[in-house]
């Protein structure tokens, strides 16, 4: 089977087209998983923020260790609630 130019440069447009849509493609998924990744640290980092804070209470004395044991146990629970209903919604 011998190609003619016309038909090189055809099959050239459609592999570049191809080609183009598949980059955007893997844009837009680095996008939203890095977009997803950011929005999931902002959401950790203030349960880590406050029981570090405790932690530090705790290590001063200003809390005791049944004080901080229930501190650390409802946060754990709520935590895991919210994990809990991130994954029934998405």
């Amino acid at each position: 089977m011998v190609l003619n130019v016309a038909q090189i440069w055809s099959h050239g447009v459609e592999l570049a087209i191809s080609l183009g849509i598949l980059a955007l493609l893997v844009l837009a998924a680095r996008y939203a998983i890095r977009k997803t990744r950011a929005e999931t640290l902002q959401h950790e980092l203030p349960e880590r923020e406050i029981l570090s804070k405790f932690v530090e209470s705790h290590t001063r004395g200003d809390l005791s260790d049944a004080e901080f044991r229930t501190i650390k146990t409802t946060l754990a629970e709520q935590l895991q609630n919210e994990l809990r209903d991130d994954g029934q919604t998405g």
